[in-house]
C-alpha cells in the first residue's frame, strides 16, 4: 500500500478541495496522513469515516504557553517560574525581550508560522512516504523537508504570484521551490496556461467539482431560521468574508432588489466591517448573517436559495482565473447563479445555461439580474432544469482520476 503524506495550512474543518483528494486516495487504497492545524479545540489525532488519518498540529510558540499558564495566576506555575529566576536571572532580560517582541502582531505571526512549520515538518518525518502531497504554496516547505526521498505533488489552489495581500516574493519562493517538485495541480486551464508560461511547464488540472449525490440535498428551514416568511426568495452568498469578493456590493445591491433578503453563510476577516455596512443600509431588514457551518450541512443551506452569487471582483489574476467551488456548489443543489463575467465563471454559466453574467461593480446590474431571476418564474425553472444536467458533468466521480492519474503518472 502506498502511503501519502498530505498538509494544509488549515484546521481542516471546512476544506472541501482536501477532504475530496483525502477521500478518493484513500477509497483507491493509499494510506493517506493528512497533516493541519490545531486551534487548540480540535482533537489531535482524528480517524475521519473516508478512511484517512488526521494529524492535527499546534503552532502556538513556548512563551505563549508559559505566559498563558501566569496569566491564569497558577500557583504551582508561578512559584516555579520564580525558582527558575531565581536559579538563572539572566533568563529574565531574555524573558522581557521576547515578551517585547511578542506583542508586535509580526512577530506573533512569524513565531506562529515558524514553530507551525517545523512541528509539522517534524511530525511527518517520523513516517516513510511514498509521496508527499503539498496543499498549496504554505505546506510546500514541509513537504520537501520532509519527503526523504519521496515524491512530490504541489497542489496550487491560489495563483501565488498575483493575489490580493501577497506581494512577488511568494512567486519568487514558488519559482526556487519548484525544482523540488515532481508534478504540480492547480484548479482549472487558464490557470495551467498561466503556470506554463511563467515556469515553462503545464501543470495538470484538476476542477473543484463537489461530490456527486444522486438525490438533490434537501432545503433546511432557513427562513425559520432567519425569521423571515417561508415564501421570501433566499438570495445567498456562502464562502469566506473576503476582500475582492464583491459582498459590498451585494449590499449595495439591495435598495434596487424588489423582492428578496440578502443571506451571508461563512465567516472571514471583513466580515465585521460587511455588518456594519448591512446595518447603515435602508434596506438592513433585508439583510442577515449566518456563522460557518459545517462542510457536510452546507448543501441544505444552499438548496433554500433562489438565486447564489459569486460576484469576484477582477482585481488581480487570482480572481481572474477562478472557477469557485461555489459556482459548482450552487448547481449541485439547484440554484440558478448571478455571476462575474470572467473567463472560467463564464465558460460554465454560459454554456450551461444556469445564471446570468453581470459587471460586478454595479450594484444596480446585480439588481436587474436578480429581479429577473425572481420574477420570471419561466425563466428560473428553465435554468433549474438546466442544473440538473450540468450536476451530472460537474462532479467529483467525473473529475477524481485526474488526481489518480497523477498518483500513478509520478509512482511508475
Amino acid at each position: 500500500m502506498k502511503r501519502v503524506g498530505m498538509f494544509v495550512w488549515n484546521t481542516f474543518t471546512n476544506d472541501a478541495r482536501v477532504l475530496r483528494e483525502c477521500t478518493a486516495l484513500s477509497e483507491a487504497g493509499y494510506h493517506v496522513d493528512l497533516y493541519c492545524l490545531n486551534d487548540g479545540s480540535l482533537p489531535k489525532l482524528e480517524r475521519h469515516s473516508a478512511g484517512f488519518q488526521i494529524l492535527r498540529i499546534d503552532r502556538t510558540p513556548p512563551l505563549e504557553s508559559v505566559l498563558r499558564r501566569i496569566r491564569k495566576r497558577n500557583p504551582l506555575t508561578l512559584m516555579a517560574g520564580a525558582g527558575v529566576l531565581l536559579l538563572f536571572p539572566w533568563l529574565i532580560p531574555v524573558l522581557v525581550l521576547l515578551y517585547l517582541l511578542q506583542k508586535s502582531r509580526f512577530v506573533r505571526y512569524a513565531l506562529y508560522n515558524s514553530f507551525g512549520i517545523i512541528r509539522m515538518t517534524r511530525a511527518a518525518r517520523k513516517h516513510t512516504y511514498d509521496i508527499m502531497h503539498a496543499n498549496d504554496l504554505n505546506t510546500l516547505p514541509q513537504a520537501i523537508f520532509s519527503a526523504r526521498g519521496a515524491k512530490i505533488v504541489y497542489d496550487s489552489h491560489e495563483v501565488q504570484t498575483d493575489r490580493t495581500g501577497y506581494g512577488k516574493g511568494q512567486g519568487l519562493f514558488e519559482r526556487y521551490l519548484l525544482r523540488f517538485v515532481d508534478r504540480t495541480m492547480v484548479e482549472n486551464d487558464t490557470r495551467a496556461d498561466y503556470h506554463a508560461s511563467l515556469y515553462g511547464e503545464r501543470p495538470a488540472v484538476l476542477h473543484n467539482y463537489p461530490f456527486y449525490h444522486e438525490e438533490v440535498p434537501q432545503p433546511r428551514f432557513v427562513h425559520q431560521e432567519i425569521g423571515i416568511k417561508e415564501d421570501e426568495p433566499i438570495l445567498l452568498y456562502q464562502g469566506g468574508i473576503q476582500e475582492g469578493r464583491g459582498l459590498e456590493r451585494l449590499i449595495e445591491a439591495m435598495p434596487f432588489v424588489r423582492r428578496g433578503t440578502l443571506l451571508f453563510v461563512g465567516d472571514g476577516k471583513i466580515k465585521p466591517r460587511l455588518q456594519e455596512l448591512a446595518a447603515q443600509s435602508p434596506e438592513r431588514e433585508r439583510i442577515h448573517f449566518i456563522d460557518k457551518v459545517p462542510l457536510d450541512q452546507l448543501p441544505s443551506y444552499t438548496a433554500a436559495a433562489t438565486v447564489g452569487f459569486q460576484v469576484l471582483q477582477n482585481i488581480c489574476f487570482n480572481h481572474y482565473s477562478a472557477s469557485s467551488n461555489k459556482l459548482f456548489e450552487y448547481m449541485a443543489a439547484l440554484v440558478p447563479v448571478v455571476a462575474a463575467d470572467l473567463p472560467e465563471i463564464r465558460r460554465v454559466v454560459e454554456t450551461e445555461g444556469v445564471g446570468l453574467l453581470v459587471d460586478v461593480e454595479s450594484p444596480e446590474a446585480i439588481a436587474v439580474a436578480v429581479n429577473q431571476i425572481v420574477e420570471e418564474d419561466g425563466l428560473r425553472q428553465a435554468m433549474k432544469e438546466r442544473t440538473k444536467q450540468a450536476r451530472r458533468k460537474y462532479n467529483w466521480d467525473k473529475e477524481k482520476h485526474h488526481l489518480l492519474d497523477v498518483y500513478r503518472e509520478i509512482t511508475k
